[in-house]
């Protein structure tokens, strides 16, 4: 907790026992779900919650924003986010029931009134999205053809609609075919080694009709 705290210090109180009760929620879930790795559990503060955060380091979501959380898994980066941003909307989804059992049980834990949980494709999604996040599912061309469609036209903020993607490596081939994505390294954000390799990828998508 020390460590969200370290780099986001404005944290209402409400927010602060959000945060916090995060450690005692998925422990308990793990137990009965495994959503988070074993290894990874013990980590959870640097490896999912910080990370999440990540993206609020390189976009602060306007109220009224409508995020989409594809392929959310236990709820990340879409919890993390939707307790930072109470007055964005998050609609998190995931093709596996029992990682949706996990977040709607998570955020309805926490009185998250800004979370809207399915199990769903996100192919099958309807509806248009000011920003579409997620934790590397996939490489970047297919992730694109998922989501191109659920855009919406207008902009208000300073980046462009889009994808805010976190993934983590050498991303040069992977983005060969998007020249206008742009790559902000979290080891310049976030001192822990872990995030050395790690990143936020922005990508602007156009309006697809």
């Amino acid at each position: 907790m020390d460590e969200i705290l370290k780099y986001f210090p404005d944290l209402t109180e409400i927010q602060k026992e959000q945060f916090e009760r995060l450690d005692f929620l998925y422990h308990d879930w793990n137990e009965k779900i495994n959503v988070i790795s074993r290894k990874d559990i013990d980590s959870l503060y640097t490896k999912h919650i910080l990370h999440s955060l990540g993206i609020a380091k390189i976009m602060k979501f306007e109220p009224g924003t409508y995020v989409l959380d594809v392929g959310t898994g236990g709820g990340f980066p879409g919890i993390p986010l939707a307790i930072l941003f109470p007055e964005t909307r998050f609609y998190l989804i995931d093709v596996i029931a029992k990682k949706i059992k996990v977040v709607q049980g998570v955020s309805d834990a926490l009185g998250l009134k800004n979370v809207k949980a399915e199990q769903i494709r996100a192919e099958n999604v309807k509806g248009d999205f000011d920003f579409i996040v997620s934790r590397a599912v996939t490489n970047m061309p297919d992730f694109v053809s998922w989501v191109k469609t659920k855009i919406k036209k207008q902009h208000k903020h300073a980046l462009k609609n889009g994808i805010l993607y976190l993934k983590g490596g050498d991303l040069t081939e992977e983005l060969k075919d998007f020249p206008k994505a742009t790559e902000y390294d979290l080891a310049t954000i976030f001192e822990d080694e872990f995030f050395e390799t790690k990143k936020v990828v922005h990508l602007p998508l156009k309006f697809v009709v």
